[in-house]
């Protein structure tokens, strides 16, 4: 059976919840939500079902905790545009016709 191990991190059951409540990040908030729930007795894919995610990815979350502690759930933006990003502006149109050669030009 799967578990939580609040005690190994200095953690307790409740302050799982505290961490889902008051994190700056949606999905943050969503796994320690789900650690929260496989504590009190749920089961992974009981939460999994309910938060719309694979049984894998709310495993993969309990495992990373238990290893690493709970920095390992801290959601991290690694690549792409930031968030709130203004888009860049749009390049100057490329000719569609190439330049006529200098050969053709008279003085």
């Amino acid at each position: 059976m799967l578990c939580v191990e609040c005690e190994r991190w200095g953690q307790t059951v409740e302050d799982l919840r505290d961490v889902a409540c008051q994190a700056e990040h949606p999905r943050t908030r969503e796994r320690f939500l789900a650690l929260y729930e496989i504590a009190k007795g749920s089961n992974a894919t009981r939460v999994a079902a309910q938060t719309g995610r694979c049984d894998e990815a709310v495993m993969a979350w309990v495992h990373d905790y238990n290893a690493h502690g709970p920095d390992a759930l801290s959601f991290l933006h690694t690549g792409g545009r930031p968030p709130f990003a203004l888009k860049s502006k749009p390049r100057s149109p490329r000719r569609s016709a190439p330049r006529s050669p200098s050969r053709l030009r008279r003085p």
